[in-house]
C-alpha cells in the first residue's frame, strides 16, 4: 500500500471552526469520534504541531495528516469499460465508488482500482462518490487536457436520470438561477439553489433542463441536462424545487441524515425514508466531439436496478424512447 500524506488549508470559512467538526464534515467515511481517536494518536497536525480535537482552527492554518494504516471504508468495486480508445476510457462506476483519491479513500476508488490494468490514468469528469454512471478517463495528459477543455466549454452534452420524491410537472422544465451556500442548513458545504442572485461571495450562475420521464405513486423519473458544470448543481436544484433526490442524505427530505451519517449514527428511521442506500443519481449519456480525430462519441450507461425498480417493469421501454 502506498504511503499518502493530505495537507489541506483551512478557508475563512473555518475560522473557529472544531478541527475534529471539520474533518467528520469534510471526509465524512469516518466518525467524529474516529477522528478524534486518530487526533489523539498524534497522526493529525496543525502548522506542524500537534493538536487536540477541540482545537479552533483559523483561516489559513494547514491540516496535515497521514492516512497509512486507516482503515478505508468499503466500496462497490463494480466498474465497466464502455469505449476504450487509444487516448481515452469512458467508464461506468456504481453508485458507492469514488472516483480518485479522497479523504479516507485512497486504494478504494475507481483509478486505483484500474492503475493495474491501465497505468496512470487523468480524470476529465468527476462524479460524487454515491452517484453512478459515465466517467471519462484520460491516457495521458495532452488528452486530459484536450477532453477537459471540451467539458469546460459546454461542448460535451451530458444527460442524467434522478429519481425524486414527489409528481415531478409534466414537459421540460428549464431552471437557470443562482447556486450558493445554504444559510438555513446545519452542513456548511450544502448548497441552495435561487431564481435570484443572492449576493453572497459564492454565488454561481447555473442553468439546467429537466423532462419528467415518468411520474406516479411517491417518486417521479427525471432526465436532468445541465448546460453548467456547478458543484451539486443537479441535487441542489431539485432539493431547492422540492423534489429531493431518493438516497441522498445530503440533499434529501431531511438534511439532518448528513450529520448522523458523519457520526456513524444514522437509525432505521433514516434508512426507511432515504429508500435507497445512496443517492438515485446517474451519468446516463455522454455526447461529444473528439478533436483532432472528428469522431463522433455517443456513450449510455444502463441506470442501477434498484433506481429502476421504483418505476415499473416499462420502464426500460421509456428510457429506449429517450436515444
Amino acid at each position: 500500500m502506498q504511503k499518502r500524506t493530505i495537507s489541506t488549508t483551512a478557508g475563512p470559512e473555518l475560522e473557529g471552526v472544531r478541527l475534529d467538526h471539520f474533518l467528520s464534515g469534510r471526509f465524512t467515511y469516518q466518525s467524529r469520534t474516529g477522528w478524534q481517536s486518530i487526533i489523539r494518536e498524534g497522526r493529525i497536525s496543525v502548522n506542524g504541531i500537534r493538536v487536540r480535537a477541540s482545537r479552533r482552527l483559523h483561516a489559513g492554518d494547514v491540516i496535515t495528516f497521514d492516512v497509512q494504516g486507516i482503515a478505508e471504508p468499503e466500496v462497490d468495486p463494480v466498474y465497466s469499460v464502455v469505449l476504450d480508445r487509444p487516448g481515452f476510457l469512458v467508464v461506468s462506476k456504481s453508485g458507492c465508488l469514488p472516483v480518485h483519491p479522497s479523504g479516507c479513500y485512497f486504494q478504494n476508488t475507481l483509478l486505483m482500482l484500474m492503475k493495474e490494468r491501465y497505468g496512470e490514468l487523468f480524470v476529465v469528469n468527476r462524479l460524487d462518490r454515491e452517484t453512478s454512471g459515465l466517467v471519462v478517463l484520460a491516457k495521458d495528459a495532452e488528452t486530459a487536457g484536450v477532453l477537459s477543455g471540451l467539458f469546460a466549454s459546454r461542448q460535451v452534452e451530458k444527460t442524467y436520470l434522478a429519481a425524486v420524491f414527489g409528481a415531478f410537472p409534466a414537459g421540460t422544465v428549464v431552471k437557470n438561477g443562482w447556486l450558493s451556500s445554504d444559510p438555513a442548513s446545519p452542513v456548511r458545504k450544502k448548497r441552495r439553489f435561487t431564481e435570484t442572485d443572492p449576493g453572497s461571495e459564492d454565488a454561481e450562475p447555473c442553468a439546467t433542463e429537466f423532462a419528467c420521464l415518468k411520474t406516479g405513486g411517491d417518486y417521479s423519473l427525471v432526465e436532468c441536462r445541465p448546460h453548467t458544470g456547478r458543484l451539486h448543481q443537479i441535487r441542489a436544484t431539485l432539493c431547492s424545487c422540492g423534489f429531493p433526490l431518493v438516497g441522498d442524505k445530503l440533499y434529501g427530505s431531511d438534511d439532518t441524515i448528513f450529520l448522523r451519517f458523519t457520526e456513524d449514527a444514522m437509525t432505521d428511521a433514516d434508512r426507511t425514508a432515504l429508500v435507497l442506500p445512496t443517492q438515485a443519481l446517474h451519468a446516463w449519456r455522454l455526447r461529444f466531439t473528439v478533436p483532432g480525430t472528428g469522431e463522433a462519441v455517443e456513450c449510455e450507461s444502463a441506470p442501477p436496478d434498484a433506481m429502476l425498480r421504483l418505476f415499473g417493469p416499462d420502464t426500460a421501454g421509456i428510457l429506449a424512447e429517450r436515444a
